[in-house]
């Protein structure tokens, strides 16, 4: 499974939902299922725009976390 850690890289900047929206033009329902985690899919365009906005990389909005095995 492949977390989104959008909230926890806000969190540690201090940047509002209100403010990602601004500097990146992404739409608002889309930041809010990203900030959630209830997104199944993600936009290239829409992690480059992201990275830039909060100056970071893709592997700090992202992270592996393997299944549970199935019993």
């Amino acid at each position: 499974m492949i977390r989104i850690k959008l909230s926890e890289v806000m969190g540690r900047l201090r940047i509002k939902q209100s403010e990602l929206i601004r500097r990146t033009g992404i739409r608002p329902g889309t930041i809010n299922n990203l900030y959630y985690e209830r997104t199944l899919r993600l936009e290239i365009e829409h992690l480059n725009r992201l990275c830039e906005a909060l100056e970071c990389q893709p592997g700090d909005l992202l992270e592996y976390v393997p299944d549970e095995p199935k019993k």
